[in-house]
């Protein structure tokens, strides 16, 4: 049994494309860059060294600038930009952390504030001079509040001094060497007016041209890291001199000629908030890319579970990996998580980009609650993400471990984006804390028929009644996260927060799962296709619930809200549901819509292998960059 390169989608298939990708919005939000990772350009090379991959990736950078459009544009629409992200994160993971830095980090900020639009911004959308974003430091990274690197306002000029004073204050693992060509960077750093910190802000640096780099900007390499290579350095400057209009201005902060700064915000770790606000834009490119990443490994593994043979049960038999349940049940919890995923990040994109109309309206009053939700989604989608691609690479075996092949890289470049943007444990435990007692549990269980009275007259198997059942979960434990906060030690804030906060993190867990299976609902009742695609959709989401649900049935069983029997009949409908899918397994990740031109050159996703006679370097992969 072979797979060819690539079959033409059944219309069950178009179906499922069409509500995972935003349905008539498809073609402006994914289209140009599904069409661009299809080109040669992006094919795998194997020959090439750390070095070499890096410098390609800044070429590819300038082949994505070509379709960008307008990039004043790109970076002010949350949909294109996550876009972006889903298709370069499987072909390129150094690319897309260029993109995602140049067009999120850097030019978004400079938009972002006062004279963004009125600036003469022709250097950086022709990548005349690469943009870069310079925040963290060497020591420190989650606290950044607490950064050293400092802007001294000069009276005699109305410029600043740009300066790091320790070791520790130098600017860690940006992308400023000379690879890619001339770089421009936004700085965070405190701005101080006369011996008094007003705040950190954002200043517009020059750090490199043609000729190398700028006098007192110091750069130096970092060690290679693990995943795609890109050109990670740690950075300083010696008393950089800046003219005025360096430091980026908004309604947190601006600066009179007189050194006298007027702000809508009574704090400076507000100002800081504020200034580095498109670290939340981050997090969704993040979780883009390695959304992207797990689409695109079970893809890969999915076409190698049909190609590769193995002895059947009768003598000279030869069967698929596929039609073994030990094999594609695990495939179909990935899938079913997947697509979970996916409708999670298309609902929080939403979100996001419904607050930022708002605010341009002056609504600012649901940021908070915005940002929690982009963090949350954030940590699960890249979690996930990194089991689903560790997943797909054992279910290929030995032919996993080859780049070439599409996988073995993919689970490193997940982790960058699991530290990228606020570390995943950090920004759940911020979420965790604020929503112990800030946050009210959704306890409805989305049935619009009449509800039975008890939940033994429910099936195990009815959405609905899951839906409530993971709501439970997150109740569950919302309930003693409190309990544990208010019976923790008092004149102690740490040692209550450490009884705390297992069950407070338990609770964020679940709360994204629960997002997430109402995003999933919420696309069934979009499907077109009720008989087929819906079926599917139905029995995925079952499947997702049915195993979020699994873990908690001890809690759930003690709270009354299922029976015994319902905790004895899981497994059965576990493998029922799983029994009715295997045979559209195909279906289900041709609707990933992967090009045929990337699946037709990854061996093992076209039924070849690493090895054989009909592979030869130079291969497009979709991993291993």
């Amino acid at each position: 049994m072979s797979v060819p390169a690539h079959t033409k989608t059944h219309p069950v298939a178009d179906e499922l494309a069409r509500l995972l990708f935003e349905g008539a919005d498809r073609e402006r939000v994914h289209g140009p860059w599904r069409r661009l990772v299809r080109g040669r350009e992006f094919a795998y090379r194997a020959e090439l060294s750390p070095q070499e991959r890096t410098a390609l990736s800044y070429e590819r950078l300038r082949l994505l600038n070509e379709a960008v459009g307008d990039p004043v544009e790109l970076a002010g629409d949350p949909y294109r930009l996550a876009g972006l992200h889903e298709w370069t994160g499987p072909v390129d993971g150094g690319l897309t952390t260029l993109a995602s830095i140049h067009y999120n980090l850097f030019l978004g900020s400079v938009l972002d504030h006062d004279g963004g639009r009125e600036r003469d911004l022709s250097r950086f959308t022709s990548l005349q001079s690469t943009g870069t974003f310079l925040c963290t430091e060497l020591e420190h990274g989650n606290d950044v509040a607490s950064m050293e690197t400092v802007a001294v306002f000069d009276r005699a000029t109305g410029g600043f001094l740009l300066t790091t004073p320790t070791e520790g204050a130098q600017k860690f693992m940006p992308n400023t060497s000379l690879a890619g060509g001339p770089k421009t960077a936004v700085v965070a750093a405190r701005l101080l007016v006369d011996g008094e910190d007003r705040g950190t802000f954002l200043f517009l640096t020059p750090l490199s041209d043609d000729s190398g780099h700028l006098p007192g900007v110091r750069v130096r390499p970092l060690p290679q890291r693990t995943g795609t290579p890109v050109d990670h350095c740690l950075t300083a400057f010696d008393r950089v001199w800046l003219p005025r209009e360096a430091l980026l201005e908004a309604g947190h902060g601006r600066l009179s000629a007189d050194g006298t700064l007027a702000s809508s915000l009574g704090n400076r770790r507000k100002r800081l908030l504020r200034s580095i606000n498109r670290v939340t834009m981050g997090k969704l490119c993040m979780s883009a890319g390695t959304l992207g990443m797990s689409r695109a490994a079970l893809t890969i593994a999915v076409r190698y579970a049909h190609s590769r043979l193995l002895s059947g049960p009768r003598a000279g038999e030869r069967i698929p990996l596929a039609a073994h349940r030990s094999h594609h049940g695990r495939l179909l919890y990935s899938l079913a998580t997947a697509y979970a995923m996916t409708f999670l990040h298309r609902s929080t994109v939403h979100l996001f980009a419904t607050h930022a109309a708002h605010a341009a309206e002056g609504r600012t009053e649901e940021r908070a609650e915005v940002e929690r939700e982009v963090a949350v989604a954030k940590g699960w989608i890249t979690w996930q993400a990194r089991a689903i691609t560790t997943e797909c690479r054992e279910r290929c075996g030995a032919q996993g471990l080859f780049p070439a092949n599409g996988l073995a890289d993919l689970p490193l470049n997940i982790e960058g984006g699991i530290t990228a943007e606020g570390d995943n444990l950090v920004i759940w435990v911020k979420a965790a804390s604020e929503m112990v007692f800030g946050h009210q549990v959704a306890r409805t269980d989305n049935d619009t028929s009449a509800a039975p009275a008890t939940p033994a007259e429910r099936e195990i198997t009815e959405l609905p009644f899951l839906r409530s059942l993971l709501a439970d979960v997150e109740r569950i434990w919302q309930d003693r996260a409190r309990a544990a906060l208010r019976e923790g030690p008092s004149g102690d804030p740490v040692g209550r927060w450490n009884v705390t906060s297992d069950a407070a993190l338990e609770m964020v867990s679940a709360h994204a799962r629960l997002r997430a299976a109402d995003a999933f609902l919420a696309a069934i009742a979009r499907t077109a296709d009720a008989s087929r695609a819906g079926h599917l959709m139905r029995n995925l989401c079952r499947l997702f619930l049915l195993r979020e649900i699994g873990p908690h049935t001890g809690d759930l069983l003690a709270e009354g809200r299922v029976t015994a029997d319902h905790v004895r009949g899981l497994p059965k409908a576990v493998d029922t549901v799983v029994g009715d899918l295997a045979p559209h397994l195909m279906t289900l990740v041709d609707a990933f819509d992967l090009p045929a031109e990337v699946l037709s050159n990854i061996p093992i996703a076209s039924g070849g292998y690493v090895g054989g006679a009909d592979v030869c370097d130079g291969l497009v992969g979709v991993g291993g960059r």
